[in-house]
């Protein structure tokens, strides 16, 4: 892996809180002693607390007693290159203050802490689908070393691969240009249009016939995880299931 001056300065830091602030939850930043998952109880319980059901093929909150056989009204009518989606959690609340905060600052360490959590609470879900491998989907490099300094869509995924035990590729897709941020005050055309031919798979992964997970933070029209699970196609995997924090606004 490059050197990263940035990711040096955020280990850095990352040490130097915790030298300082010890037992602390990374989250709201009370006392916590004895907590493995450096979180407090009460931000663990709001961020692993789906109260809503979800489509299984976008992960989109939906009313009781929906027909879901083809998806909700979100999804019904799109054409999907992945299999269904899961979430942690609903955009809002504590869960959506986490995800910004991992966008807009260089906090490996809560990326890593929030993917153990995301990770131990999704597995028994995700074990029921034997997936054979992870794979995150890509920054372009300027974004990964020169903005941000790390890629929380591949943090969270090992922490999956880890923790199911099967291996992520963090290499397998590259993305192919710098594409314009997918924020939500832009139509869903227009993300389309933003990321349309921007990711590739590499041939070298052999996935034929296996059930993979592509994991992203957040899932908002879907645009960027459909581009990436339809390069990922190349490869002729037998299921395509994204995994997601959270469904964006």
């Amino acid at each position: 892996m490059p050197f990263s001056i940035s990711r040096w300065l955020a280990a850095f830091k990352d040490g130097l809180i915790n030298l300082l602030y010890p037992n602390t939850c990374w989250v709201c930043g009370r006392f916590t002693p004895d907590s493995p998952a450096r979180l407090c109880p009460s931000c663990e319980h709001l961020l692993t607390t789906d109260p809503q059901p979800t489509c299984p093929r976008c992960s989109s909150s939906v009313g009781p007693h929906v027909p879901l056989a083809d998806g909700c009204v979100h999804c019904r009518e799109k054409t999907l290159a992945y299999d269904g989606a899961l979430r942690l959690g609903p955009y809002e609340g504590l869960l959506r203050e986490v995800i910004i905060r991992l966008k807009n600052s260089r906090e490996e360490t809560l990326a890593e802490i929030i993917g153990g959590i995301w990770a131990r609470h999704l597995t028994p879900r995700l074990r029921e689908l034997s997936p054979y491998a992870v794979v995150p989907v890509p920054l372009h490099w300027t974004r990964r070393y020169w903005e941000r300094g790390f890629n929380q869509s591949e943090i969270l995924a090992r922490c999956l691969g880890h923790t199911l035990q099967i291996p992520c590729y963090p290499y397998c897709i590259r993305r192919l240009r710098r594409t314009p941020r997918q924020t939500y005050q832009i139509s869903e055309a227009a993300r389309r249009d933003n990321v349309r031919g921007a990711f590739q798979a590499r041939a070298q992964y052999s996935l034929a016939g296996k059930v993979v997970l592509l994991v992203d933070d957040v899932l908002t029209t879907g645009a960027t995880a459909n581009e990436a699970a339809r390069a990922l196609r190349v490869l002729k995997p037998s299921r395509i299931i994204v995994v997601v924090l959270a469904p964006g606004d």
